[in-house]
């Protein structure tokens, strides 16, 4: 959104609720995805939905400051308890909450009071990096994979209170194939479209992929699904976590993120005459993000405890490589089966985990990627080993601080977000440090488990 047409938002916002009243839809769920990765929300009924739209409801700029844990960072821009914006909701992503009878849902824009952007608005940077790409007449195809793991609500502590049998077995699947069928219908009806789910390689943990769609929108279902996954857990009497590492000694969740360029219907990412069949653009899109994984890891390993997941070995992409089906390397290139490549050949950054703000990945990809195009970048050798085997493997950050201090030093990055949103991230992020960075690994997990 560029400007504001109030009239205009009001009157859509008027003919949007009619639909949902038809639908029985009373309250309306208005989110946004704060700086520590945390979905914050205000909620409005329905009848109130055109003023929503037209006016925005009021929320403290502080929410730019808070952290996972709900302490509130100090920051260079800060203005404490002074200020006020608006959240207008996006009524082309307005959805009926199919698990949560009488309720809708609908991202949100933030604006000030006097109509202009707020520049620490994560949806809008999206949308901008998405909009650069459109400028240079490319697009990009985005999807989020989703890993949680689910315990019986009376025992939030023991993933094995949930399901039984062996990593990625049909047995785990059976126990509990009533919740899952129940959660990929749910996520249907709401538009969402599921391509497989299964389960995953730790105790209780499971995995669902979507399909992939515009970056905003691939973002917004990241919110989306996530949520209707904790809704459905708890209708079936679970609990689900999303946290990179539920025990120090378990496997952790990532948010793996997959991306292909595009130029109109053509996959750049196919069909070249490079490496894999990549073409020259996509190679350099590549190129782009691998160089910048240290400062990307500030954006998509945001948290203290994201390092504990970020282990060698564990299919966590922790050395700076890529390659061809290579699922230890951070930037895995994933060709699809013969005959299918030309739509399905993408990159997937592993290294990633759902801690993050799924907007604020999307668009620090994006200004990666273009980083490497605009500097005719080249991808390295391919490794197809295990890279921690290799004595040349550079090791990604091994902690939050060093990808605080790589993104600083990344000037592709910093510029691209605009000087308060990138000042104001790592505030945030040296905020958990000041909070959570000198807590023992258990104490680290338990603290952390069920917050995002």
């Amino acid at each position: 959104m560029s400007q504001l047409d109030r009239a205009e938002l009001a009157q859509q916002g008027a003919l949007r609720a009619d639909g949902l009243r038809a639908a029985g839809v009373e309250l309306v769920a208005l989110t946004f995805v704060d700086n520590s990765g945390i979905a914050r929300v205000k909620a409005v009924p329905v009848d109130r939905l055109w003023s929503a739209a037209a006016w925005g409801v009021g929320a403290s700029n502080s929410f730019d400051f808070f952290l996972a844990t709900d302490d509130i960072a100090d920051g260079t821009h800060s203005r404490g308890p002074v200020g006020d914006l608006r959240l207008h909701p996006d009524l082309d992503a307005l959805v009926p909450l199919a698990a949560q009878p009488g309720w809708a849902w609908a991202p949100v824009w933030r604006y000030d009071q006097e109509g202009v952007p707020h520049p620490q608005d994560a949806r809008a940077l999206a949308a901008a990096a998405t909009a650069r790409l459109a400028e240079l007449g490319y697009n990009a195809r985005t999807a989020f994979e989703i890993e949680w793991v689910v315990t019986a609500a009376d025992a939030p502590g023991d993933p094995r209170s949930a399901t039984a049998g062996p990593a990625y077995g049909y047995a785990r699947l059976s126990s509990q194939a009533r919740y899952l069928r129940t959660l990929v219908s749910t996520l249907a009806a709401q538009g969402v479209a599921v391509e497989q789910i299964h389960p995953e390689y730790a105790a209780g943990q499971f995995e669902v992929s979507v399909a992939a769609g515009d970056p905003v929108r691939a973002a917004d279902v990241a919110v989306l699904t996530r949520e209707t996954i904790r809704t459905v857990s708890e209708q079936h009497g679970l609990r689900a976590s999303f946290t990179p590492k539920f025990a120090p000694d378990g496997v952790g969740n990532g948010g793996h993120v997959h991306l292909s360029l595009w130029d109109g219907d053509r996959n750049l990412c196919a069909g070249g005459d490079r490496r894999f069949g990549l073409t020259e653009t996509a190679e350099a899109f590549g190129a782009g993000i691998l160089s910048r994984l240290p400062a990307l890891l500030a954006i998509g390993a945001p948290s203290v405890i994201s390092y504990l997941r970020l282990e060698p070995h564990h299919w966590a992409g922790v050395f700076r490589a890529w390659g061809l089906e290579n699922r230890e390397a951070p930037l895995r290139l994933v060709q699809g089966p013969a005959g299918q490549r030309d739509r399905a050949a993408n990159f997937e950054v592993k290294c990633f985990d759902l801690t993050a703000n799924p907007y604020l990945v999307v668009a620090a990809l994006i200004f990666a990627g273009l980083a490497g195009v605009a500097g005719r970048e080249s991808l390295p050798e391919p490794v197809d080993v295990d890279p921690g085997t290799l004595p040349s493997a550079e090791r990604l950050p091994v902690s939050l601080a060093e990808a605080v201090a790589a993104f600083e030093a990344d000037p592709a990055l910093t510029s691209a977000f605009g000087a308060e949103l990138a000042t104001t991230l790592m505030d945030v992020r040296r905020g958990e440090l000041d909070r959570l960075g000198a807590l023992p690994p258990e104490e680290l997990c338990a603290v952390m488990r069920y917050l995002h």
